[in-house]
């Protein structure tokens, strides 16, 4: 019987573990489940099975040091606090981490089963005991392409993202429904004065930016964290180390994009151009993507199909990578463009965590 530590679940993420965990019945297996909390120490946790947990001090080094695994959704703050303590105190334990704060470290896998299982088992024979989740936008791209990097066919990618709010984090969706209701909309109004009254209401002092900064309700915000010296954002930056280091690429693939926050509640989508090393059939790549792993759903180039499929609402809540708008450019026929969407909180971060908590008892 193995000792699970989860941290954080109170989170969005760490909340969308849990449920993903109850729905397939991971608890009733027979180990041992505590729960940790970085600010809810001694007070109520989850309810699982009939059992209350209770929330014990996820300082508490001693603690942490009797569990076997740790999975930890608390963010990369703590990850900076906790864990060279415990690894100095001895501890040789699996560490499990939504954050990013590990990802680039040399003996860290970044785990995406279904694209790099491969890298994983490697790992795991050789002795790596830390894994972590990847970048979300990283991860739902490659769930939906990694066939065609498998493959080699990729001289190198341009993915434009439209991100959701609530990657930002729970409380910047609370900010935005804020924005949105602070617009009267009376309907009896021409639309162009309407237009004009919100663009009016946005420079007031009075405006509700919270966290988020700036008006987002109606508009987008093109920057995704830090900016680094060459131009690029952190969140772009992420999109080529990461990827390569997924796929346990020697040859680097080149990846860059614009990164754009957008007023939608839940799941990242992304227009992504391809340059192919040759020129291959839409049909072919289509069968390529569509074989990719179980959970990707490939949408027919079609108006009403892209509407209704190929869209945030489409697959909030559900394991679903939708990828469509396939088709070859008019710059010549070894580059092709497609849209992929998914949800950020499952296969962009929650899912990972869960499939490789599974991988790693099933060793044990």
């Amino acid at each position: 019987m193995s000792k699970i530590g989860i941290v954080g679940i109170r989170g969005m993420v760490g909340g969308t573990l849990i449920e993903r965990m109850i729905k397939e019945k991971d608890f009733e297996e027979s180990h041992q489940y505590s729960f940790f909390s970085s600010s809810a120490k001694n007070q109520p946790g989850p309810k699982i099975n009939h059992k209350q947990y209770t929330f014990l001090d996820a300082y508490d080094l001693d603690l942490m040091h009797e569990m076997n695994i740790i999975l930890t959704t608390q963010g990369s703050d703590y990850t900076k606090d906790v864990y060279a303590s415990l690894r100095k105190k001895g501890w040789t334990g699996y560490w499990i981490d939504a954050a990013s704060y590990l990802r680039m470290e040399k003996d860290v896998i970044i785990g995406l089963d279904p694209i790099n299982d491969h890298v994983i088992k490697e790992g795991l024979a050789r002795g790596i005991k830390t894994f972590v989740g990847g970048n979300c936008t990283v991860s739902l791209l490659l769930m939906g392409i990694g066939n065609l990097i498998k493959n080699d066919w990729i001289e190198w990618i341009s993915t434009m993202t439209y991100q959701a709010i609530s990657g930002a984090g729970a409380k910047q969706i609370g900010d935005l429904l804020k924005q949105v209701r602070a617009f009267d909309i009376d309907e009896q109004k021409h639309p162009l004065k309407l237009e004009k009254e919100f663009r009016q209401l946005i420079k007031q002092k009075t405006f509700p930016l919270g966290e988020i900064g700036h008006p987002l309700a109606f508009n987008l915000l093109p920057w995704i964290d830090a900016k680094m010296e060459d131009g690029r954002t952190k969140e772009e930056w992420k999109g080529q180390v990461e990827l390569n280091k997924i796929m346990g690429l020697k040859k680097i693939l080149p990846v860059d994009g614009i990164c754009v926050r957008v007023p939608t509640f839940r799941s990242h989508a992304q227009a992504v151009t391809i340059k192919l090393k040759k020129n291959i059939t839409i049909k072919t790549i289509e069968k390529e993507i569509a074989g990719s792993n179980s959970w990707v759903k490939l949408i027919p180039n079609d108006v009403e199909e892209s509407k209704r499929y190929l869209t945030p609402l489409a697959v909030s809540g559900t394991l679903d990578i939708a990828v469509g708008r396939i088709k070859q450019m008019s710059m010549g026929k070894d580059y092709i463009s497609l849209f992929t969407v998914g949800d950020q909180l499952l296969w962009g971060a929650a899912e990972p965590l869960r499939r490789m908590l599974k991988i790693i008892l099933n060793i044990l």
